[in-house]
């Protein structure tokens, strides 16, 4: 991560934090596995069914520690950091399993330890390692990694992001009520503390708009206006760009210098403290994409979702770790970038699902550069909520899907209950991701990929179990597992 985004004050503490952790290490490894994604990605079922499969030895073929009988058990233990809210597993189980519906999104920064004994597959290994790795999944929003490119930028720069982004055709309607509020603000008056509410009322609505279902739009900093948790009403929450900037220095006591003033207190009182204490310190990560939804909604969307993930993964420090730099400076050394929900397309289609996700975070990963960390891309479902299947339609052989639409999914005019199963045809990704990016006119109405997304219920769950006992179907959560914490069971 470039170094704009710490001080010497975070750089020391920082340090501090990794000679203990890697001193602990030393007899009990450990690995910190950041899991995020922006809003409904489906971090929190991700979370749930790789606990859940690891608990319960579920059928993980790819995972070779467990494949081949090395894992020798796993449980659950106290997470290492007490400040830190747990990860509450048995209720997200309990939901999908029993009651068959998908937990709540991450609104907050959660913790989970999972204790993993094993047998190394290395003779000179099972001499010199304990056989024991602690595996501490810290669950975040993504929302909140697009505000650490805010620590290098000042509320004018700030403002003028906003304002042009506000312009783009797919936001201008959703940001009108800020705009009128802020063009009519005159930043030099003094400063109002009930216009100041009002227009951050109104810009934190327009980010709320932009993130709805029907508009799916990424880039949306300040994130803690979406999930304000226990600040929200705080003077540092407080605040919204203006379109309108006062020439030089504003005048103290004007309403440009309180935002600033509060802009400011945003950056070290949010901000730096989740990068500090949590984020600097992750060893490996996975960052959950929605791609269909962006695609299902259109060029504006897929372009937003890409600016979004090169702010976010230009936010970590990515990079190999030896012995002697993890010292002071903890690099991220696996970053995996999977598209969620590949259950609701044919398997037919998984592969144009990987590759539109590897063309979406192209940019970003070219800005990273090679640095010796392994960077995967890979289409998956954590919890399978759909079957496959083939149907005859008009004398063609049409691959569909299966599963029991949410209760108020709407398919072809019929509204369904929660209960009735029924059969899908998903559509066809383009062969060609570029056709994705640009408008309808760009390439003609027929190159328009034409997807149908049904939000489908949890699969039906084994018979004769307990929640916390039954398998979970996935797609390619072996893969993820493998590439993410394989290497450390070898």
């Amino acid at each position: 991560m470039a170094s704009f985004l710490t001080t010497i004050g975070d750089e020391a503490a920082l340090a501090l934090h990794n000679l203990t952790d890697r001193a602990r290490d030393i007899t009990d490894p450990t690995i910190r596995l950041g899991v995020t994604g922006l809003s409904r990605s489906g971090k929190t079922v991700f979370i749930t069914a790789l606990v859940h499969a690891l608990l319960n030895r579920s059928r993980l073929p790819l995972f070779e520690a467990m494949q081949s009988g090395r894992i020798s058990s796993v449980h659950l233990d106290p997470q290492p950091d007490d400040a830190v809210p747990r990860f509450q597993y048995e209720d997200h189980a309990v939901d999908m399993i029993e009651k068959r519906i998908w937990p709540q999104s991450t609104r907050a920064i959660s913790e989970l330890r999972l204790t993993i004994h094993f047998e190394s597959a290395s003779g000179w290994s099972r001499v010199f390692r304990p056989g024991k790795l602690s595996l501490d999944i810290v669950d975040y929003p993504g929302e909140w990694l697009l505000d650490l490119p805010l620590l290098q930028q000042d509320f004018t720069a700030f403002s003028r992001q906003a304002d042009t982004l506000s312009k783009n055709a797919a936001r201008a309607p959703l940001a009108a009520q800020w705009r009128e509020l802020a063009d009519k603000l005159d930043p030099s008056a003094p400063a109002d503390e009930s216009a100041v509410r009002e227009i951050a009322a109104a810009f934190a609505d327009y980010l709320r708009a932009c993130r709805a279902d029907e508009h799916a739009l990424s880039m949306l900093p300040p994130g803690r206006f979406l999930m304000p948790g226990d600040l929200e009403g705080s003077p540092a929450l407080t605040f919204a760009p203006l379109t309108r900037l006062a020439e030089g220095t504003p005048p103290k006591g004007s309403l440009q210098a309180m935002m600033e003033r509060r802009f400011e207190a945003y950056k070290n009182v949010v901000v730096r403290p989740f990068f500090r204490n949590h984020f600097a310190r992750l060893d490996r990560q996975i960052v959950i994409v929605d791609t269909l939804s962006a695609v299902n909604r259109g060029p504006e969307a897929i372009n937003d979702l890409e600016a979004a993930l090169v702010e976010i993964l230009s936010t970590f420090r990515i990079g190999e770790n030896d012995f002697l730099s993890s010292l002071f400076t903890r690099h991220i050394d696996k970053v995996l970038i999977a598209a969620a929900k590949a259950d609701h397309l044919h398997h037919e289609s998984h592969d144009r699902l990987e590759a539109i996700t590897r063309r979406i975070v192209q940019r970003a990963l070219s800005r990273i550069g090679s640095t010796g960390a392994g960077i995967d891309v890979l289409a998956m479902a954590s919890v399978r909520a759909t079957k496959e299947a083939r149907v005859r339609s008009n004398g063609h052989d049409l691959p569909v899907i299966t599963g029991t639409p949410i209760a108020g999914e709407t398919i072809n005019g019929e509204t369904f209950d929660g209960k009735k199963t029924t059969a899908v045809f998903p559509g066809d990704l383009p062969e060609k991701p570029g056709l994705l990016f640009s408008h309808v006119a760009d390439h003609g109405e027929d190159d328009k990929p034409a997807i149908n997304i049904v939000r489908f219920r949890p699969p039906e769950p084994e018979t004769g179990k307990a929640a916390l006992e039954v398998s979970l179907p996935h797609i390619r959560l072996d893969r993820a597992l493998q590439f993410l914490i394989g290497d450390e069971l070898a």
